[in-house]
């Protein structure tokens, strides 16, 4: 059961990872939790889905600025990891580029994918076909550029349409030609204020005359030149590979996020999290690039020692730039990756502090331990505890009971065998109990389970969640706890006792699997 409590409704990409963490499925979504809740929550699915989600043990995510961003980092991910469930994007094209040629009088063409032997320049790529014509269309018609294949003998149609200034005819310089080119350059690479002033003011005298069409094109040409500021991050032109770093640090601790940059393509994150030291970024760096490549450019969000860059050049046997930008686009890329911290690392960490509000305890419940029962028919009939540390599964710690004690149906009993011998363990271990126990189910199981924390004479803090109405139960109140849905110490308890239920199932499948071969 995948928890999408924890899925943050921004723009961005989702990777559905089997049980051996392959991806095996990438999507982009405008809000990533409603597009992937609509997997699990829809009931009408095609035979190539319902598969799919059979196979999906857990979902990753990389949040972006926009859907333009996420839309173009799922074509990168696709190409690169070619998960088993992406066809039809993996086998299509690159989204097209407008191409300025090289010619005397150059074109304004459009281009499916980068000649490396040509000369021309690119500027893209778009993903949407009629955007990028309207950007076109209004750079012809503003700058006056020639498409035409070759320049002919004697001005076409075109020309007396005055699309275009005729070089073929000599009726304006190769130098007044140029400075228009560079202009539409400049357009294309993101400054769009003097183009967008002018098409304004056309557009008030259109609106005037009341010739409302062609105030309308206008609207829509205006629209195309703000699709140009959405500065495409996930995909850059760059000839060279970028890591990009940031970290927060909170409570003593460091929560970093790495970006991998392939030639401008966002290819890779990786996480890390570790106790905060002095000079604690001069350590990752040289720890980190000790065992992996070490790219041309590292994009900090600070200063760093100078004998940090001379040891990397040193193991990369090249030159390396570290940036420390303070605005512009790398600015934008830090900023990114920040957001993806707060997401990733601290989005779970505000859960338990609601949860610990909610449940009036003394210390947030960092370490959580929950507990299921599951059983068909009375046969098979198995135990689990997973363990949860700062709201994120902690898998080496999950532990699975065959019920040794109970022969037939009976939950209280089970949770009440499985919760014994779990916490006999740590006692007798002198072990570190968890900062909150959780039972799957209502009244009855908490107090079975309650019943072998006494016997052990040991006193953890312990609720229970009831499915039917996700109502929560506490030691000693005779009425149980109701929260809204959108709670997030509820969303919390949910997620952790989804775990629990998901990994005792297959427990009892992979038992009942071993019967039947016997």
């Amino acid at each position: 059961m995948i928890d999408l409590s924890t899925i943050p409704s921004n723009p961005g990409c989702y990777l559905y990872k089997d049980n051996k963490g392959n991806i095996i499925y990438i999507g982009k979504a405008k809000d990533l939790k409603k597009r992937v809740s609509q997997y699990f929550n829809s009931q009408e699915k095609d035979p190539k889905t319902q598969a799919m989600i059979s196979h999906i043990d857990s979902v990753d995510f990389i949040v972006t600025k926009n859907e333009v961003e996420a839309l173009i980092l799922e074509n990168n991910l696709i190409k690169k990891n070619h998960p088993k469930y992406n066809i039809d994007l993996r086998d299509s094209k690159r989204y097209a580029y407008i191409r300025i040629t090289s010619e005397p009088f150059p074109r304004l063409l459009i281009a499916r994918k980068r000649d490396a032997g040509d000369d021309s320049e690119y500027f893209g790529p778009f993903t949407s076909g009629e955007k990028r014509d309207y950007i076109m269309q209004t750079l012809i018609r503003t700058f006056k550029i020639r498409t035409c294949k070759k320049l002919p003998k004697r001005p076409c149609l075109r020309f007396h349409l005055k699309l275009c200034d005729a070089p073929c005819i000599k009726n304006i310089s190769k130098e007044k030609y140029d400075e228009k080119i560079k202009f539409a350059k400049s357009i294309l690479n993101g400054k769009t204020k003097e183009i967008e002033e002018q098409i304004k003011e056309e557009m008030k005298i259109e609106s005037k005359k009341q010739n409302f069409e062609k105030a309308i094109e206008l609207r829509n040409q205006i629209e195309s030149l703000e699709y140009l500021k959405e500065r495409q991050n996930m995909q850059r032109s760059k000839e060279y590979n970028e890591d990009i770093i940031n970290y927060l640090v909170k409570d003593n601790k460091v929560y970093l996020l790495l970006f991998k940059i392939y030639k401008g393509t966002l290819e890779n994150k990786e996480e890390f999290e570790f106790d905060y030291e002095e000079d604690f970024i001069e350590d990752f760096l040289t720890q980190y690039y000790s065992e992996n490549s070490i790219p041309k450019e590292i994009i900090l969000p600070h200063k760093v020692e100078d004998t940090i860059k001379i040891f990397l050049e040193k193991k990369a046997n090249k030159k390396i730039n570290i940036v420390v930008p303070e605005k512009g686009e790398k600015k934008e890329l830090l900023d990114l990756v920040l957001k993806n911290i707060e997401i990733i690392f601290f989005e779970n960490i505000n859960k338990l502090i609601a949860l610990k509000d909610k449940l009036n305890l003394e210390t947030i419940p960092e370490v959580i331990e929950c507990f299921d029962i599951s059983h068909l028919s009375g046969t098979s009939q198995v135990g689990s505890m997973v363990q949860f540390r700062k709201g994120k599964p902690d898998k080496s710690n999950y532990r699975k009971f065959k019920i040794r004690t109970v022969d037939q149906i009976d939950d209280f009993a089970s949770i009440k065998e499985i919760v014994y011998r779990r916490y006999y363990r740590i006692k007798k271990e002198n072990s570190i109990p968890p900062d909150l126990i959780i039972i799957d189910g209502g009244k009855g199981q908490l107090s079975s389970a309650m019943q072998a924390l006494q016997e052990l004479n040991i006193k953890i803090p312990i609720i229970s969640i009831a499915k039917e109405f996700e109502e929560i139960y506490l030691p000693g109140d005779s009425s149980p706890l109701r929260l809204e849905r959108k709670d997030p110490a509820l969303q919390i308890v949910q997620q952790i006792r989804d775990e629990a239920h998901r990994f005792a199932i297959n427990y009892n499948r992979l038992l009942r699997k071993k019967d039947l071969l016997k």
